[in-house]
């Protein structure tokens, strides 16, 4: 029997896939496309790269090319204490975690040439598009005889 795709999107079926998830089941696939989103708009003469970084600061973010490649990547650590009027604590909670992710960018591309900036959450990146390769005048062998 066809179930309508509501039925796929439970309220509670994020919330066991982190428990109950076995290695190969899709919930770690599904977790890595939520982190580090990114949009890409093809302007005339460059990329705009935008890449949703929740919960990172500017100081948290580091990027780089590296052999033909944009790689991004970033860590953070935060913690959140809560005590009561006697000093214990009621909640005591840490995180610390790292993301990256890498785009072709090619060859042509240096660091130099990529311009970036951080508001609000989102990395924003400009790549100019790499100049097509000229075909030098074609050579002739020349053939004795």
């Amino acid at each position: 029997m066809m179930m309508p795709s509501i039925y796929n999107n439970g309220l509670f079926d994020e919330f066991f896939d982190g428990f109950f998830a076995e290695p190969t089941r899709k919930a770690p696939e599904k977790r890595r496309y939520d982190l580090m989103r990114t949009d890409i708009k093809e302007l005339e003469d460059a990329f705009e790269l935008d890449i949703d970084m929740p919960g990172c600061s500017k100081e948290d973010v580091k990027a780089q090319v590296v052999d033909g490649y944009l790689v991004v990547s970033a860590s953070t650590n935060s913690e959140n204490e809560e005590k009561d009027e006697q000093g214990k604590f009621i909640r005591r909670e840490r995180y610390s975690g790292s993301m990256s992710r890498r785009y072709y960018v090619g060859d042509q591309i240096k660091q130099d040439d990529i311009k970036a900036r951080f508001e609000d959450g989102i990395l924003k990146l400009t790549i100019p598009k790499e100049e097509p390769k000229k075909d030098p005048e074609p050579k002739f062998i020349t053939i004795e005889g």
